[in-house]
This record gives C-alpha cells, structure tokens and sequence, in this order.
C-alpha cells in the first residue's frame, strides 16, 4: 500500500527507468531480454505524456481492476533505456469497466508495435494480487540473471527445498529480505498460458520465482525498486553458491542453526530451515 500522496506519472517512470537501469547493470537483461509493469489504483492523466489512444482485449478479464492503471515495458525494448527516454518504451493502460478490455495510451515516438509478450503473466499476478484486496499498487519485474538461471539447468536446483537452503545460506541478509523463499517453476513456454497460471500459483506465496532455463519474476506492493532489490538478492545467493560450485563446493554456508538464531534476533518468520 502506497500512502498519499501517491507517485506522480513521472515519478512512477523515472523509477522504472532507474529499476532498468540497475537491473541491466548487474547483468540481468541483455539485450532487449526482460519486462517490466506497475499497476496502481489513484487516478493517473496518461494523455499528456501519451496521447494515442486505442483499445485493446486484456488477456485475461479482470473486472476487480476497472479503472486500474498499468504501466508496462514494450515488447523488444530494452530495460536500460527506459531511464533516457520512459515514453519511446512504456505504455499505459487503463482498465475499461467489466474488465475485459483496455484503453492503450502511447507515445507517438514509441519504440515498440506492441507491449510485451509476457503481459499475460504480468497481468494475472497483478490481479491476484490485488483483485480482491485494498491495496493500491504492486509492481513487477521479469529478467534474467545469470547465475540464478544457470543454476536453473541443473536438476538438483528444480527442487524448491534444495534451491533454497543452498541458496539461503551464504548470507544473513538473505533469509531476512526472503523469508519467504524462491519459489520455482518447471520449464513452460514463454509467453505461454502455463507459464502465466504457473507464476500466478508459485507468487501467490512467494515474492520471487525462479523459471526453470529462462529467469526470474519478482514482485512487489512498496516500490518497482524493491522488486528489482529482491532480484539482485537472490542473483547475489546464486552468485555465491556458483561460486561455491567452481571451488569444488568446500564453502559450508551458514548452518540451519544459525539461520534459525538469525530468525529469531530479528523476529523473522520463515519454514525453510
């Protein structure tokens, strides 16, 4: 839940920029590889900054968000130059009523033909997450770490437990900014409406989620800042832990006991150890 006064639309922009931006910076995007999205609840003037105006079928109905408004990364672009110039690769949406449809605002310099492929992800996970509550902003990012998704191709790091005990443990700032873990999905199409229901279902009681050969999806309800915070944390775990892999595994992380004494200094409340 975001307080008033709320974000302005340049303000939201210039955080999705700067989110890019770092997120680019420690190699989770390369190229025009990641997406992006907010949406919030307070009114927002889009026709200023976006004054092409179409409509578009969502792809799925959210009757819950009518009204809502969405700020989300054009197919193709890449996350680092959002920074430069936030209208040529974001557009806005906003929610018709019944749900079913959109009001698409663009720039008329935009540097895409369409939003991104992974909006029906985006989308569903936005309005699990708000659809049936008060809170009035959630943000979301896709990208692709390197270390997180090398660690993806090998099969003892598909099982969610392994993932995160072995990840978790290299740091006590880890368990306390993830409590609630990495949640994992198998391989599934990009784009595709496995993939959607999949991080709909793992980020319902996960922050971030892991897609098996392909990358990371985190969210959050502070700030886009925040989301991108989560990734670089866990991109950080796996950092360490392929580092461990190199060194012929002789690093021994800290013990379950330890993480547990951690846990309980700072009233921390996790099941993973």
């Amino acid at each position: 839940m975001i307080e008033t006064p709320h974000p302005e639309l340049d303000d939201l922009l210039t955080m999705m920029g700067a989110a890019g931006r770092h997120l680019a910076e420690i190699g989770a995007c390369e190229g025009a590889a990641g997406n992006i999205s907010v949406c919030m609840r307070w009114s927002i003037e889009p026709q200023i900054l976006f004054p092409i105006l179409s409509e578009i079928e969502l792809p799925k109905p959210v009757p819950e968000l009518a009204g809502a408004t969405f700020l989300v990364s054009g197919s193709g672009c890449r996350l680092r130059e959002i920074i430069e110039d936030p209208t040529a690769n974001i557009a806005c949406i906003v929610v018709n009523p019944g749900g079913k449809t959109g009001q698409l605002h663009t720039s008329p310099h935009r540097r895409f033909g369409h939003i991104t492929g992974e909006f029906n992800s985006h989308l569903a996970v936005h309005y699990d997450q708000l659809g049936a509550t008060n809170a009035n902003f959630h943000a979301i990012i896709h990208v692709q770490p390197i270390h997180l998704t090398y660690l993806s191709h090998i099969p003892r790091y598909q099982d969610e437990k392994y993932l995160n005990t072995h990840l978790l443990r290299w740091q006590p700032e880890t368990i306390i900014n993830i409590p609630d873990g990495i949640g994992f999905i198998p391989f599934r199409v990009p784009s595709s409406t496995e993939l959607m229901i999949g991080n709909v279902e793992a980020l319902h009681s996960h922050r971030i989620v892991t897609w098996a050969k392909h990358g990371v999806m985190a969210r959050s309800n502070l700030s886009i800042k925040h989301a991108a915070d989560l990734v670089e944390y866990a991109e950080t775990a796996a950092k360490y832990e392929y580092l461990n892999l190199l060194a012929g595994e002789i690093g021994e992380g800290l013990s379950a006991e330890e993480i547990r004494a951690i846990c309980k200094t700072f009233n921390i409340k996790q099941d993973i150890f």
